[in-house]
């Protein structure tokens, strides 16, 4: 027999006819859904007949699925088979309602109990597997949620994430910390891929298509508030953006994003590897982002209402570390001169309290690289030259 425009198929068809039959069936999460939507095509509602599937299975909805946090979203992973069906009949929307209040509620109650008592023993079902929480020391993590839902699909992620937001009961950070976890998920870890495995022939496109759209969607929902996100995950963002050519409107915006944060960075955060042409680290997105930084630092600079101290303090920090990030990646004997050379000029004088750091850095260089390369360069010689000349220097710059 052959079952046409069914929804669900033959299981769920085999559900409908064995309750006809007064056959005992189980239900559960993994199978209402298709048990819902084929029950509807085959109009088993109230009006055919009193007791009707339709009527037993929506009451199943409401008190067991919908009651329940894994089962909402184990139903939910399901609607993916039969999306227009699910949405037409309202289940998407529903489980995204159940899924979304949950973490604001435990939030608002575990916020409330801290206050009450000092303690949180609020009991949950939840799964939470990342290093450096111990149950056993620890009551329930305010991020408890973001492991669970990180399992399903973007296009219901976003929406879970948008339900969240629009109750205004999550902090900034909270939302972050899922758009952190969804992407240690999704997307590729950078850091472990080589520069000769980025353009390889046999690569599958759809793979990186798929994981071009969710790095897309994860940048269009971090929250506007500063701090929402780490510096380290925007610029791991930047980089694996880069890896996925995605669009230039999702990299300006994680370089925009990046410079308002970039004083809060380390040398770590900034080494991440390039992916184009065969020196090892990505240069160009540290000098992107640096430029957009310097952008909005010279103009406030310019304002009144900023003591000089501060303005000060700022570039002085960010020189501190693209100095100590030049003289590692001096080290890189593919490293072109010119962007190193370019990089060390973008910063403002006012940014070194003396040329201690970029003597290291060019030390560094001339170590790596035969002085005939560099004398190719005229660039790089001269700035080479010009800098031998300055009278900051606590040492003497030595060849080896």
């Amino acid at each position: 027999m052959e079952l046409h425009d069914i929804p669900g198929g033959e299981e769920a068809f085999e559900l409908c006819a064995k309750y006809c039959y007064g056959i005992t069936i189980s239900l559960s999460a993994h199978n209402f859904v298709p048990a819902f939507c084929a029950a509807k095509f085959l109009r088993m509602t109230e009006s055919v007949d009193q007791g009707s599937f339709v009527l037993k299975l929506e009451a199943f909805f409401n008190s067991c699925i919908l009651e329940g946090w894994k089962d909402s979203i184990t139903a939910l992973q399901t609607t993916v088979k039969l999306n227009e069906w699910s949405e037409n009949l309202g289940i998407i929307r529903r489980c995204i309602d159940s899924i979304a209040i949950t973490p604001s509620i435990t939030f608002a109650l575990l916020a409330y109990c801290y206050l009450v008592t000092k303690t949180l023993q609020v009991r949950w079902s939840y799964t939470y597997t990342r290093p450096g929480f111990n149950k056993h020391e620890h009551s329930v993590p305010k991020d408890w949620w973001t492991e669970d839902i990180s399992d399903l699909d973007i296009d219901l992620f976003r929406c879970i994430i948008t339900a969240l937001k629009s109750t205004y009961l999550l902090p900034p950070q909270l939302i972050g910390e899922a758009l952190h976890v969804y992407a240690s998920r999704w997307l590729p870890d950078t850091t472990k891929i080589r520069p000769s495995e980025s353009s390889e022939p046999g690569e599958v496109v759809s793979d990186k298509e798929s994981q071009r759209r969710v790095l897309e969607t994860i940048v269009s929902m971090i929250p506007v508030d500063r701090g929402s996100v780490s510096i380290g995950f925007l610029l791991r963002l930047l980089n694996t953006a880069n890896y996925l050519a995605t669009s230039p409107a999702t990299k300006a915006e994680l370089i925009r994003r990046s410079s308002v944060q970039l004083e809060e960075a380390t040398l770590s955060d900034i080494l991440f590897p390039s992916h184009l042409g065969q020196q090892v680290y990505d240069i160009d997105s540290v000098a992107a982002v640096l430029e957009s930084f310097l952008v909005v630092w010279r103009r406030v600079s310019q304002e009144a209402s900023v003591e000089e101290s501060q303005v000060v303090a700022s570039i002085r920090r960010i020189g501190k570390l693209i100095h100590s990030y030049l003289q590692v990646v001096a080290k890189d004997p593919d490293m072109p001169v010119s962007k190193f050379v370019s990089l060390a000029e973008a910063l403002p004088d006012v940014a070194r309290r003396n040329h201690d750091e970029l003597y290291k850095a060019i030390n560094n260089y001339l170590k790596v690289c035969h002085m005939s390369h560099i004398m190719q360069h005229t660039l790089a010689f001269s700035y080479v030259e010009e800098t031998m000349q300055k009278k900051y220097w606590s040492t003497r710059m030595t060849y080896v």
